[in-house]
């Protein structure tokens, strides 16, 4: 698949010694949604905004569409669309007349079909008239969204795109980003919802203190380091895991009342260990009441993730 940006060695360090970017290599293949998480200062909204010309790197390069960004910035950034954290508008503006203006900002001649087109696919038709300060947060994040696809971009990044909205139209702007994709947008988003990502994205990466820690496939990712858990409530308390069963990955909870297990390999051993397990207990004469039973989600592999990262520290 045809790569439309490549990231190499990427490095900002800031005024003072903060470094926000660290070495970062990341290549975005044209007309996939790439999400990218990490916890706050993680450097992901510092990553945006180097490609979008907002940060001026320290080392590294960025070639979008083909072009050295360093060279040939203005030509590349008319294919790229940005929809920003911060809710940024002349609120006395309409919303019309707002994404008419941000489609001229890039040197693009007046195209009513088109706006037309952006603010009826983000519901906001019924709104053109109005002034953006008279919307609500919810609205006034899509008229980002529309202002970002005004200039019909190639490469979209959306920086926390769903941040402070409800859950139903968090949905709502999910199934309008999935929209964006199957018109050929490739999208790179950054989130702390990690559902998000998870409901939408083709690969995840993870970002840390500047240092991008991995990337890969969802499904891959989520095969290679999903784990399974299950809690056994035992009917009497144990003192300490049968030797019977110290081949499986067991440990004691709640004074011998639970017994814990979290183990597997994302691809089945975790679900064959836990029936295992079961079929074994009453043989040793455990009686259990209730098993509880999860997979691994997006959000437990990021969590351990980091929190490996930072031990290592």
């Amino acid at each position: 698949m045809e790569t439309i940006l490549d990231i190499a060695g990427l490095t900002k360090v800031y005024p003072g010694g903060l470094k926000a970017l660290d070495g970062v290599d990341l290549q975005i293949r044209r007309g996939e949604i790439f999400a990218l998480l990490g916890p706050n200062g993680a450097g992901k909204t510092t990553l945006i905004g180097a490609v979008c010309g907002l940060v001026r790197v320290t080392g590294g390069t960025i070639t979008a569409f083909g072009q050295d960004l360093a060279h040939n910035w203005r030509d590349a950034r008319r294919r790229i669309g940005l929809v920003p954290q911060e809710l940024g508008f002349d609120m006395f503006e309409t919303v019309e007349r707002g994404v008419r203006y941000s489609r001229g900002l890039f040197g693009l001649p007046p195209d009513a079909a088109r706006i037309e087109v952006v603010l009826r696919s983000l519901s906001l038709w019924d709104k053109r008239h109005e002034q953006i300060r008279a919307l609500s947060g919810g609205m006034k994040r899509r008229v980002l969204i529309a202002k970002a696809l005004a200039h019909e971009p190639e490469l979209l990044f959306l920086d926390e795109p769903t941040a402070g909205v409800d859950v139903e139209l968090r949905r709502d702007m999910w199934r309008q980003i999935d929209r964006l994709r199957d018109q050929g947008v490739t999208v790179i988003l950054t989130t702390h919802y990690i559902e998000e990502a998870q409901e939408m994205a083709d690969r995840v990466g993870v970002i840390d203190k500047g240092r991008l820690l991995l990337v890969d496939e969802k499904d891959a990712l989520m095969a290679k380091l999903g784990r399974t858990e299950a809690r056994f409530r035992l009917a009497q308390p144990l003192a300490a895991v049968p030797d019977s069963l110290c081949a499986f990955p067991l440990h004691l909870e709640d004074d011998g009342l639970t017994l814990a297990y979290r183990g597997g390999d994302g691809a089945g051993k975790g679900k064959a260990e836990i029936a295992a397990i079961a079929q074994a207990l009453p043989h040793q004469g455990i009686a259990y009441t209730a098993l509880d039973q999860k997979e691994s989600s997006l959000e437990d592999i990021f969590v351990d993730l980091v929190e490996r990262e930072e031990a290592a520290a």
